[in-house]
């Protein structure tokens, strides 16, 4: 796919399903399908998209709609699932038609999905991200800050430990065992 920016025209695709060049009252088919130039973005690496979903009766509100790449793994497109190799092949009009109507039946079926779960799913997923976030802030919070100050005595006892006895063990065992020295020979 090119990337195409603005102020550039798009080339213009056609797939013709009918096998006759004109129809039977003698007019030219019209051009079934055609490009869309897809919306300009700032980076330089181009998402791959479908033409159907390039094709949009609204513009788009938000132009990316996964900024961290979430769902890198849900950008799936007909090559991806479905493949035939050289030694078999379909005709070309079922070819062209099975690739059309499952990039239709996946984004409409997607948009009829989500239209039925995305406002229930976000008022859930809200109110247990807002009952986490209130539970953190007015019992973990303030149950942890109270563990600190009660055990603030421990601390400090724990610090003289490590001063008072660990420290110069430590110390005192790495100046006896600096002493020695290992030299290896080739025999």
């Amino acid at each position: 796919m090119e990337n195409v920016r603005k102020g550039e025209e798009s080339e213009e695709v056609e797939i013709d399903l009918d096998s006759s060049d004109e129809f039977e009252n003698g007019e030219n088919p019209e051009v079934l399908w055609r490009k869309a130039p897809p919306a300009f973005e700032e980076e330089e690496d181009s998402i791959h998209t479908s033409t159907l979903v390039e094709i949009s009766d609204t513009k788009p509100l938000i132009t990316s709609r996964d900024p961290r790449g979430i769902n890198e793994s849900l950008k799936v497109t007909f090559e991806d699932v479905i493949a035939e190799p050289v030694s078999v092949r379909s005709g070309d009009r079922v070819w062209l038609w099975s690739h059309a109507l499952f990039e239709v039946s996946r984004v409409w079926i997607y948009r009829a999905v989500s239209v039925l779960l995305a406002i229930p799913l976000s008022v859930i997923t809200g109110l247990l991200f807002a009952l986490l976030s209130c539970f953190h802030v007015w019992m973990v919070g303030p149950c942890i800050h109270c563990i600190l100050i009660g055990s603030r005595w421990l601390q400090s006892l724990w610090s003289i430990v490590m001063e008072v006895i660990v420290q110069p063990f430590f110390t005192s065992a790495g100046r006896c065992c600096g002493g020695f020295s290992i030299h290896l020979a080739k025999e």
